[in-house]
């Protein structure tokens, strides 16, 4: 785990890092800067993006973390990567001619219930696009075992420049159309900067030679892409869905409420850009036993660290929301329930990259397609009824189930499971941690409160973990600090 650890850190503090000012540009800048409706819009438009990413990209950032690791020589690794580098192109300029061809169609139909996302149609397709080949070149990166500066380029990048523009906004040096169009631009040059230092790791050689398992990694990218799709669809389909059936204002206090409880998944995205890699090794040179003590290890220690982090949300909401327009209060319930979708999502650990680097991809695949068209018929139930609350609903729902199928999966097929009797103490501290700071309040500036809650929660929760020695690698750690 040392080099699990080692980079794990440096990425989550990069990751942290790039989460406070993200924070900062949606809870207080986007709300001050812009109205609720252009807000909506930005969101919209990425979170379409988003969606679309994974056909862009055709599978391969997935691809080239399973497969990179199998090849042996040099010159089969640089005809893998210069295929992987080619293959999002047939997906990419086919879906361009589409939207060429096709637009007012298109346009149309995405503008039905909000007419001014019809203008921006074609940046949803731009910024899928950038984004798709950004995945390509910070998976290059990774394989190589260096994700520190993708993961920098992936969390802190686009929001540092996204506040610069911001700023510029109210200053009065943009237009809130030149913002968005300046906000896409910026997803293009991470995608261009990110290339560079991919390539300054490992350059590519279009030497073609004969690929071996050529059909295998094809079918593998093809599939992929169901998967990767599924993937997006859960996260980002509610506010896709919200912009059909809502007003763009409500998308914007979802988009906020959101934000503040993705916080919580931050540990398990900052954790996986190292552990993917590894297990991939591990699945393809059959070391089982050093597979199930990273399995649990991942486990425990994001269930600990991202539970402290849902508690720091939680227990201080009511307060942060005095601190921005009264309107986005109505988001709420939207954090508590994603925050506990999250949750579960870093106790299973590494449980994703295990099932996507393994030949058992392809049934949980159908059971990402049958969970996608779940959280589809779920949202076209609970939103008109519930408006964003209902679209909070559908994705939890969505999300538990999800979890239960892969963990219960990956113990049919592996015989293991992340969970220890560490898992249930954890549980049991979250909980009475929760349970004894939500309904105090310190009557004071709600910054002040929010600082005195976090306070006497870390030193609970702290000395709790270490004392009852919850996760062997974070007492090593605190051990470093405490004499």
């Amino acid at each position: 785990m040392g080099i699990v650890i080692n980079q794990s850190i440096k990425n989550t503090i990069v990751t942290y890092f790039g989460f406070g000012v993200g924070a900062i540009n949606v809870i207080f800048l986007y709300t001050q800067f812009l109205t609720e409706q252009y807000f909506g819009l930005i969101t919209f438009i990425l979170s379409t993006a988003s969606i679309l990413m994974p056909f862009m990209a055709f599978g391969v950032h997935n691809t080239i973390v399973k497969f990179y690791s199998s090849f042996k020589t040099r010159q089969s690794q640089n005809s893998f990567l210069s295929l992987m580098l080619i293959l999002p192109l047939f997906l990419i300029i086919p879906l361009g001619l589409l939207t060429h061809f096709a637009f007012d169609v298109i346009a149309n139909w995405l503008s039905k219930k909000n007419a001014i996302i019809k203008d921006y149609t074609w940046l949803i397709y731009v910024s899928a696009a950038a984004f798709a080949y950004f995945e390509v070149f910070y998976a290059w990166s990774k394989v190589q075992l260096q994700s520190v500066f993708g993961n920098f380029m992936s969390e802190v990048f686009h929001r540092v420049a996204t506040s610069i523009l911001l700023i510029a906004l109210y200053f009065g040096y943009l237009t809130v159309d030149q913002l968005i169009y300046g906000i896409v631009i910026v997803y293009i040059a991470r995608a261009l900067i990110m290339k560079l230092y991919a390539f300054s790791l490992r350059m590519p050689s279009f030497k073609w030679t004969k690929i071996p398992n050529l059909s295998s990694i094809l079918k593998y990218s093809a599939l992929i892409i169901i998967a990767g799709s599924v993937a997006n669809i859960i996260l980002e389909i509610d506010k896709f869905m919200l912009g059909q059936f809502q007003a763009l204002n409500n998308v914007a206090y979802y988009g906020v409420a959101i934000y503040i409880a993705t916080v919580i998944g931050v540990p398990a995205r900052a954790m996986h850009q190292i552990t993917n890699p590894l297990t991939a090794k591990l699945l393809n040179e059959g070391h089982k036993e050093e597979l199930k003590t990273l399995y649990q290890k991942t486990s425990i220690n994001l269930f600990i660290i991202s539970g402290f982090i849902f508690l720091c949300i939680i227990i201080n909401i009511s307060k942060l929301y005095l601190l921005i327009p009264e309107n986005y209060s109505e988001g709420f319930l939207v954090v508590l329930v994603i925050g506990l979708a999250k949750l579960s999502d870093n106790l299973i650990g590494n449980n994703n990259a295990i099932l996507f680097n393994s030949d058992y991809y392809r049934v949980v695949l159908v059971f990402g397609v049958m969970l996608a068209i779940l959280t589809v018929v779920l949202n076209l139930v609970f939103i008109p009824i519930y408006g964003i609350n209902g679209a909070a609903y559908a994705s939890c729902i969505t999300i538990f189930t999800y979890n239960i199928i892969k963990l219960s999966f990956v113990y049919r097929k592996f015989k293991m499971h992340p969970f220890t009797g560490l898992t249930l103490k954890t549980l049991l501290l979250i909980t009475i941690c929760g349970l004894a700071l939500f309904f105090w309040e310190f009557s004071c500036h709600p910054i002040l409160a929010i600082l005195l809650k976090t306070m006497l929660l870390s030193i609970v929760y702290g000395i709790s973990v270490y004392k009852f020695n919850l996760s062997e690698d974070i007492s090593k750690l605190l051990n470093k600090f405490i004499p």
